[in-house]
């Protein structure tokens, strides 16, 4: 009897005698190897699956599960995956697809934009990955990912959003005084850079209030200063501007008298002048200046009633006590009785008012010399001083004429008859010194009572 086949029987029962479908086996999964050995022999390589299981049926419930159309189902452990779930061992003595249990890995999730991940076990089943942003920017989505059995992180990418708003930091209280005979102070300062913490880009700077090297008036000035970045977030920070202006204490103008002031009146280096009304004299300084000490210059003003000096030797030093202060309107009458005399006098007793606004100082001379009389208002003239003023104005004395005299001592007009109060005031409105006279008594509010 032939005892090979006998020999060949009991070696196999040897190679399979520890196989009871858990995929043991002493030659492993090398299927050439295998194939070489057993030429001629219909069977595949035993199956040996490294991180799983395997349980295999034969077509005919032979004892040998590695015979032609045997059937194997794979299992692997967690973490793990088969190319297929059952293999089949072919007539090519090949089993029909790759058993191998390969580790389980989820596609390499992309970096997220201005941050990055890092991973406890790359890629693979069950590592978990950390996602984090770059400063600036902050975490938008979970946090972490793992990758599950199917593949697939357990969470999407995160995103990295700027968030952070933009810092600025503006200049400290800018404390300015404001410059002799000004309301206002320039003022400078440079112009604050904000920080982005994110990408460093900053799109706009917008001030609110006046710009660098502008003059503030005075009083406190709020003002901000407004940046964004790319994402649009807003950062701001504030500051004021305070400018002070230096004041004397306020003046007033003096009884029967004017001020002006240039400036703001009472500003440091304003100035005030002063002038008196017709009739009175200026006392004290024309001239008033605000001192950087807070103080005025000069001395106090006031306007003190004229002192007409009626004992003067002469009627052109009678005269020059008038220049520049009074008009004069000198009424001359042959006799007292004289009709024209006496309605001039009576249309004038109504118009003490007018006169006195217009600065006009009327002096009466009746009489022929010697017997003539001179008079201003209530203060008489001797003859001779009387007889020197129709000499030098060229009066007759035989008639009734009235002379309108101007503060600069001129021959302004003649009247050889009476005329009204309103026909005089109208001439002397006239004149161009008037004007300015007569604004300042509209500002002081000054006027007759119609």
């Amino acid at each position: 009897m032939d005892m090979w086949p006998l020999v060949l029987l009991i070696v196999q029962l040897c190679l399979c005698s520890g196989y009871e479908g858990s995929g043991q086996y002493a030659y492993g999964d090398d299927e050439d190897w295998y194939s070489r050995r057993y030429k001629g022999t219909p069977w595949c390589a035993p199956i040996k699956v490294k991180h799983g299981d395997v349980s295999c049926r034969t077509p005919r419930g032979e004892h040998y599960r590695n015979v032609m159309g045997t059937r194997c189902k794979i299992r692997c452990k967690q973490g793990y995956e088969s190319q297929s779930t059952e293999v089949v061992c072919m007539a090519s003595k090949h089993w029909s697809s790759n058993y191998a249990c390969r580790e389980i890995r989820c596609a390499k999730p992309d970096m997220p934009v201005n941050g990055g991940y890092k991973c406890s076990d790359g890629s693979y089943f069950n590592s978990r990955c950390e996602f984090f942003c770059s400063p600036g920017f902050s975490l938008k989505g979970q946090k972490t990912a793992t990758c599950q059995h199917t593949k697939v992180w357990s969470a999407g990418v995160p995103t990295c959003v700027d968030m952070d708003p933009p810092k600025i930091k503006c200049p400290t209280l800018k404390d300015k005084w404001a410059e002799p005979r000004k309301l206002t102070a320039r003022v400078t300062w440079d112009t604050p850079e904000g920080v982005d913490t994110a990408d460093g880009i900053l799109t706009d700077v917008i001030l609110k209030g006046k710009p660098s090297k502008s003059d503030f008036p005075e009083g406190l000035h709020k003002m901000s200063y407004t940046v964004f970045d790319r994402a649009g977030n807003k950062g701001s920070c504030r500051f004021t501007v305070r400018v002070r202006v230096r004041r004397c204490s306020p003046l007033f103008p003096p009884d029967n008298g004017y001020m002006k002031c240039d400036s703001d009146k009472d500003n440091y280096g304003a100035s005030c002048e002063f002038t008196c009304t017709g009739g009175y004299e200026l006392q004290g300084s024309a001239a008033r200046v605000c001192q950087y000490g807070l103080t005025w210059s000069g001395s106090d003003t006031t306007c003190a009633p004229m002192n007409i000096n009626v004992g003067v030797r002469s009627a052109a030093a009678l005269l020059d006590q008038f220049y520049e202060k009074r008009r004069l309107l000198i009424i001359s009458a042959p006799t007292a009785a004289n009709h024209n005399y006496r309605f001039q006098m009576t249309n004038l007793q109504h118009a003490q008012c007018g006169l006195d606004l217009r600065h006009v100082t009327v002096i009466e001379l009746v009489g022929t010399y010697p017997a003539q009389v001179g008079r201003i208002r209530h203060r008489l003239l001797t003859p001779a001083l009387a007889l020197q003023l129709r000499i030098l104005l060229r009066i007759p004395q035989r008639s009734f004429q009235m002379v309108l005299v101007d503060k600069q001592g001129i021959d302004k007009q003649r009247y050889p008859f009476p005329i009204t109060a309103a026909e005089l005031f109208t001439t002397i409105d006239t004149f161009p010194q008037r004007k300015d006279e007569m604004l300042l008594q509209q500002e002081a509010g000054q006027g007759c009572q119609s």
